[in-house]
């Protein structure tokens, strides 16, 4: 016989002015579940464990919770209020505690490594994040409710919690927009759409195939119904399986890609291509070398190189405090290195998305932040209806009249994404971009950068969303190295094995390059090769001021009618001149890498 449950709740609704968010929930938790509760950002999913936690919110319905059980919440955002230091806030959830001195408090914050006598007030987003996450552990609760736990986490922490949560003896439910995290941790799934709750009794990673199934059955049922119910299902049954579709062809250009940078790793050229006025940047995008970094004592950053390529996806992880912002800064120009240097390649048109959302005025309308007063924005080059581009980001037609201030963490950042990548680039720099999204949205930003026809330079500690997107990994270890990976985290973890020492580290790199420095020819570049790589700069140079020139040109809306012909053959010259720079560049990046080459292995 089934044991009865530690919580349930019955008949639950909950409205939000006009607009119902829960709608009769029904549900239970048996001691030991372990649970994913998932939906679209704004869904209601906070509001429901605030109601399972024994908030008094709800407008009807009854909650049932087993006497003497206990419930432990993580919030998406503590409140340290009347707390002295850590130590008394995490004690604060022992209800028999002799205070920030008790061994369960000492315990837990040695292992998310705090100092117990530290002012909350003081802590970072990441330290904050653990204090919190240690006071939901500490009683060992029956019930745990952790809402977005892996939020500015890194990815040793998010590690440890993996551990810590598998070996729980009581129940828990997860919200996490961190699919590998509920994929290894939940047996089954709670999805609340449209304010009804259904229970998958199956893992995380069964969830996607059968809420389509769901979705596309009721778009074909429901295919006379208003335009509201059209969007919320069948527009998003379809995007679905069209997803699932486009990221099979996806897959295997990542792949491709991946293959292509692996090759692409290794020594490091001293040049880079001048300034051009193209549209695209160069074929060389970023060239790092020897770069070091330091702040006062510490080493952030110790000779690393790079050479980043134009379509390259990069992704940067470590842990917390590791240099990751640091290195991103120093690769886009923003912070100058210690030793050694960084040249950007030609025509680099920059968008950077940081942590804070600082872009936004939270008492902007979606509507206003995208497009002030206008009806219209420029997207990719076309002009396109503001709701339009809202309803792409998964917005509802009455939000983009809203407040900023009145949205979810994760539909603010849906925000910022929208307009940042409404922006005409052609280098995209985000740090921690998937911080509250929810699974649709990380679908359609993996969507967007994979069809985005620049660099992506990406700090993430989701380990699933990198795997999708990246074609290859830069390592900080927290010690001053950086070291480059090719392919995602999964590749990451193979290709580094067992935690090592840095030099251990960075053998394979040394024996590629001494690889390398065997099969080079004896001999320098010769007669031919010399000549061609001293003019190759010249005739790049002019061939992006001819591109310049025909741009120009066929940037006047009156030619075509003037002289059609004209037009037509300045297009077909356009498009043969864009075709030749790009050979070129090509040409010029691989002599170079060879004749750098021949003198490394002439020095040794």
């Amino acid at each position: 016989m089934a044991e009865p449950p530690l919580l349930a709740l019955a008949g639950i609704r909950y409205h939000l002015g006009d607009q119902t968010i829960l709608d009769g929930v029904e549900l239970g938790i048996a001691p030991g579940e372990r649970l994913s509760l998932v939906g679209r950002n704004g869904a209601g999913k906070s509001t429901l464990l605030k109601i399972l936690a024994g908030e008094p919110i709800a407008d009807s319905g009854t909650r049932f919770a087993q006497p003497g059980a206990t419930v432990a919440t993580l919030p998406q955002e503590p409140d340290f209020t009347g707390h002295p230091t850590v130590g008394h806030y995490v004690a604060a959830a022992l209800a028999d505690a002799l205070g920030p001195s008790d061994y369960r408090v000492a315990a837990l914050l040695a292992e998310v490594k705090l100092d117990g006598g530290k002012n909350p007030a003081e802590l970072s987003g990441g330290e904050a994040r653990r204090a919190a996450i240690a006071r939901a552990l500490v009683a060992e609760p029956d019930v745990l409710l952790l809402d977005e736990p892996t939020n500015h986490l890194d990815l040793p922490t998010i590690e440890w919690l993996e551990e810590k949560l598998s070996a729980w003896k009581g129940a828990y439910v997860l919200v996490s927009h961190d699919r590998r995290f509920l994929a290894n941790l939940s047996r089954a799934v709670l999805w609340l759409d449209r304010g009804i709750v259904r229970r998958l009794d199956r893992g995380y990673a069964e969830f996607e195939a059968w809420s389509t199934g769901i979705l596309e059955r009721e778009a074909t049922e429901r295919h006379k119904l208003d335009r509201l119910i059209e969007r919320e299902t069948e527009w998003a049954g379809k995007s679905i399986r069209a997803r699932r579709t486009r990221n099979e062809g996806r897959l295997r250009q990542l792949g491709e890609l991946r293959k292509q940078r692996r090759q692409q790793i290794g020594p490091t050229g001293r040049a880079t291509i001048e300034v051009g006025q193209a549209e695209q940047s160069g074929a060389l995008a970023i060239t790092a070398r020897n770069i070091s970094k330091r702040f006062g004592e510490r080493t952030i950053v110790e000779n690393f190189s790079t050479r980043i390529f134009r379509r390259d996806r990069i992704g940067l992880i470590g842990p917390n405090g590791a240099g990751k912002t640091t290195l991103l800064r120093m690769l886009i120009g923003e912070l100058l290195p210690d030793t050694g240097s960084v040249k950007l390649g030609a025509n680099l048109v920059p968008v950077v998305i940081d942590q804070r959302r600082a872009a936004l005025d939270p008492d902007k309308t979606p509507w206003e932040i995208l497009a002030d007063r206008n009806d219209h924005l420029l997207v990719r080059g076309r002009q396109m209806h503001v709701m339009s581009y809202l309803r792409e980001y998964l917005f509802r037609d009455e939000q983009a009249r809203q407040p900023v201030r009145t949205l979810s963490g994760g539909e603010r950042n849906r925000l910022l994404l929208a307009k940042a990548l409404a922006a005409p680039s052609n280098l995209l720099v985000l740090d921690e971009p998937t911080n509250d999204l929810d699974a649709d949205t990380l679908d359609l930003l993996q969507e967007a950068l994979s069809d985005y026809d620049g660099t992506v330079l990406l700090v993430s500690h989701d380990r699933d969303f990198l795997d999708r997107l990246v074609t290859s990994t830069i390592a900080m270890e927290g010690d001053g190295t950086a070291i480059e990976y090719a392919g995602g985290y999964s590749d990451y973890v193979v290709q580094r094995g067992p935690r090592e020492t840095a030099a251990d580290a960075a053998a394979p790199v040394r024996k590629e390059k001494a690889a390398v420095r065997e099969s080079a020819p004896r001999q320098r570049l010769g007669y031919k090769r010399e000549r061609a790589l001293a003019g190759l700069p010249k005739k790049i140079e002019a061939l992006q001021a001819e591109i310049a020139n025909l741009q120009q040109a066929l940037a006047d809306p009156d030619l075509y009618r003037r002289d059609p012909a004209a037009f037509a053959a300045r297009t077909a010259r356009l498009t043969a001149a864009q075709a030749e720079v790009e050979a070129a560049e090509t040409e010029w990046l691989e002599l170079e890498m060879l004749r750098e080459e021949l003198e490394r292995y002439a020095a040794s």
